[in-house]
């Protein structure tokens, strides 16, 4: 009998999201401290960004539009975006790297604080304010960013 998939609401699937990019970047960094001898980190630290672009793409697409539509907290999600910008600019230095070195390492844990504090801004201030909106449909909001996601990663991969 097949698994049946228990949908997620909006916070939920975000959240979900947050949870497994910090494995990423744990991994990450067991492998950083180990040596790396099979020579994994390049692979992981390309992960985490694929998972973070499409993650910072789907919220700028769907999730913080239609947070500005019910919630009066335009400073909080001016702010999201603007550590969405900064997480974009160290994926993007990530990506022209070479090879996995200790600037690589460095970088990625800089970025890793950045998402970590990024997150607890969600969780803590937005997913809050989400769940208490009126007239916010968070399950549907949920499907719509689980079916975007889902395209994101299919062109990834392609």
């Amino acid at each position: 009998m097949p698994q049946q998939l228990i949908e997620k609401d909006a916070c939920d699937l975000l959240d979900a999201d947050h949870v497994a990019v910090k494995h990423l970047f744990v991994e990450y960094a067991r492998l950083a401290v180990a040596g790396d001898p099979a020579g994994e980190r390049q692979a992981y630290a390309q992960k985490i960004c694929n998972e973070l672009t499409v993650h910072a793409q789907i919220e700028e697409e769907i999730f913080y539009p239609a947070l500005r539509e019910v919630i009066d907290a335009p400073e909080l999600l001016d702010e999201a975006e603007a550590e969405h910008q900064e997480a974009k600019d160290m994926i993007a230095a990530l990506e022209g790297m070479p090879a996995a070195d200790a600037g690589m390492d460095d970088l990625v844990a800089k970025l890793a604080a950045a998402i970590e504090h990024h997150v607890k801004e969600e969780r803590t201030q937005l997913f809050p304010k989400a769940r208490s909106a009126k007239g916010l449909d968070l399950d549907a909001l949920g499907a719509q960013l689980k079916q975007r996601q889902q395209e994101l990663e299919a062109e990834m991969a392609a």
